[in-house]
């Protein structure tokens, strides 16, 4: 019998934050402080980093979970490590210089005979990843293995068309780094599908490996995300690779046991008492004479008031338009055009390895074609022990809209029984691996029912992100949110959160 249930996170806190039960009554006490920063994942964390670089000591970090970390927390299943949400983080490239940063403090990167090196443990090691296709496994995320010549020369079309896009126009990471660029805004206005249809890439094979990609990025599909989303995937980054391209360069990886719960641990242990874990804010307000910030703790069943100079709002932007009295119209705005992808994260204990079928090797990243979910990635693949054993498998399933999915993906997320996950995870799984439900002993499922936003068409003409303001800001307000860029990457939600500590400096 297999053991589980849900975890990770309290959903009934952000229902009660929803449904305004926690703002009745007058606070149980006041206290004073410097900064606060509403929201604990990774723009939160980030500020509550630059604030201590900036020599700034008195400050809170208001967090509604538990811990810290929002999508990118790790936590143990058996004693074994895994992400409860976000599990890599690329390479950055130049203009996430804050990142890079982060990354030299922490010992991951370092300068060697004038270049920059990371650390090897820390770098995905290899085989990086492989699909079930047609009944084996191939190397390699793009189905390769028996297709024929026309799917083929889509693939060199495609890349083609995407390196060309690369030199016509700028796509950053973070976004708002970019130029404002009528290319960039035309992409933009249209959906992803409609511009592949208009372009002639048909093939389904192609068309499924773009869907995937989209819905790993965005939770939702080609159909829902913009045609300037889809392409930023590949062209912000190393762009996109037919086989056979020379040169082609895989991008490199960062991850860990527990995913990128371990950049967002190391940045939350400095920060001992300061870190409210537990805390759910449910009012900002900028008043005459500061900031006030009434949180309600979920420990004491009491409300208590911060006032503060200034607070930075590290919320979604769902969030922080209901409890910022008087929002200003640029938060109004931007929280009515967003929408948000509901996820899910299962974790399966495994006693012993699984068997494997004939074709690549067991890797890091292992996808099984058309299927709901985003295959799984196995919590050992970066130990230093090679000794077979337990391990922990970490299944992805997006429930934002796509082909797999309709709207009513979070009622679904919400209302079904754990166990009905279970078998769902379990039928997938199976069919590169029958001996799966005899191994697996418990699985822990977490629930996301906002994980991320969805870069929908037209989001970011909206938003003015292209070329916009490094910062966002109203009064003794910052605004700071990977929602800000459109769409929910560490690199977006860190540099953000970053520049709304540092007062915005220029880049």
């Amino acid at each position: 019998m297999i053991e589980g249930g849900f975890t990770g996170i309290d959903v009934e806190r952000g229902h009660a934050l929803r449904d305004g039960a926690w703002r009745a009554g007058a606070p149980a006490g006041v206290r004073r402080t410097r900064v606060v920063i509403a929201g604990g994942g990774v723009a939160g964390l980030a500020a509550a980093r630059a604030l201590r670089l900036a020599g700034i000591e008195d400050f809170v970090l208001l967090e509604l979970e538990d811990m810290a970390g929002g999508n990118s927390r790790g936590g143990q299943v058996g004693g074994i490590a895994c992400p409860l949400g976000a599990h890599y983080l690329p390479v950055p490239g130049d203009e996430a210089h804050e990142v890079q940063e982060l990354l030299e403090e922490l010992g991951m990167r370092r300068r060697v005979a004038g270049r920059w090196e990371y650390e090897e443990r820390h770098l995905c090691h290899s085989p990086q990843e492989r699909l079930f296709f047609q009944g084996t496994w191939q190397d390699g995320l793009l189905p390769v293995q028996g297709v024929g010549e026309a799917t083929l020369t889509q693939y060199r079309r495609f890349s083609q068309r995407v390196e060309a896009l690369r030199h016509t126009a700028r796509f950053s990471i973070p976004v708002l780094r970019a130029q404002p660029a009528p290319l960039l805004l035309a992409l933009d206005a249209v959906p992803f599908g409609v511009w592949l249809d208009r372009e002639g890439f048909t093939d389904p094979h192609l068309r499924w490996y773009l869907d995937y990609s989209c819905r790993d990025d965005y939770g939702a599909g080609i159909a829902q995300v913009s045609a300037w989303a889809g392409i930023h995937y590949f062209a912000s980054r190393h762009g996109f690779h037919a086989p056979g391209d020379d040169g082609a360069e895989r991008d490199a990886v960062l991850t860990w046991p527990e995913g990128n719960g371990w950049l967002t641990r190391r940045l939350a242990d400095p920060l001992g008492d300061r870190l409210k874990a537990g805390h759910a804010v449910v009012r900002i307000a900028d008043t005459r004479s500061g900031v006030e910030v009434d949180a309600f703790d979920v420990a004491t069943r009491s409300r208590v008031r911060w006032q503060a100079e200034r607070c930075i709002v590290a919320l979604p932007m769902f969030i922080a338009a209901r409890v910022v009295e008087n929002p200003p119209e640029l938060l109004r705005h931007a929280a009515a055009h967003l929408g948000y992808a509901p996820w899910l994260v299962a974790n399966v204990h495994l006693r012993a390895p699984l068997a494997d079928r004939p074709g690549a090797a067991p890797s890091w990243d292992n996808v099984i074609y058309g299927t709901r979910g985003l295959g799984y990635v196995d919590a050992r693949h970066q130990a230093l022990d090679p000794t077979p054993g337990a391990t922990v498998l970490s299944w992805y399933r997006p429930l934002g809209p796509s082909a797999y999915d309709g709207p009513d993906g979070r009622r679904r997320l919400l209302d079904r029984p754990w166990t009905a996950w279970r078998d769902d995870l379990l039928a997938e799984l199976s069919l590169p691996h029958p001996d799966l439900a005899g191994l697996a002993t418990r699985i822990e499922i977490t629930r996301y029912g906002h994980a991320m936003a969805i870069p929908a068409p037209g989001l970011l003409g909206q938003l003015g992100q292209l070329g916009a303001r490094e910062r966002v800001a109203a009064g003794r307000l910052a605004f700071a949110h990977s929602d800000w860029s459109g769409y929910s990457i560490f690199e977006e939600a860190f540099t953000r959160g970053h520049l709304a500590a540092a007062g915005g400096a220029a880049a």
